[in-house]
């Protein structure tokens, strides 16, 4: 089943994002090489593709696992989460009707 993982970054989590950020497109990139990455992306702080220091306030990762409970445990193995550029994540069953 699909899963949408809203995360929300903590406040000034910039540096923080820059740093784990390989680590975290790798485990990204693991899961859209197995077919189960519907979208993925950082939500920018300001209404912009390239928000420079104002940042983000989050991400969305839309992603088949077996069980919530697989997705839950997947992103809190996250570098994202595990050094807190995530103060919160919500995990819900998806619905994929469009495209």
């Amino acid at each position: 089943m699909w899963y949408a993982l809203i995360c929300s970054d903590a406040n000034n989590s910039l540096n923080k994002r820059k740093v784990n950020r390989p680590a975290h497109l790798k485990r990204v990139k693991a899961l859209k090489e197995q077919g189960r990455i519907l979208i993925a992306g950082p939500h920018p702080a300001i209404d912009s593709e390239n928000p420079d220091q104002a940042g983000f306030s989050g991400s969305l990762i839309v992603a088949e696992f077996k069980t919530i409970e697989e997705a839950q445990s997947w992103i809190k193995s996250d570098p994202y989460y595990i050094n807190g550029v995530f103060k919160d994540v919500i995990v819900k069953p998806f619905k994929v009707i469009f495209p």
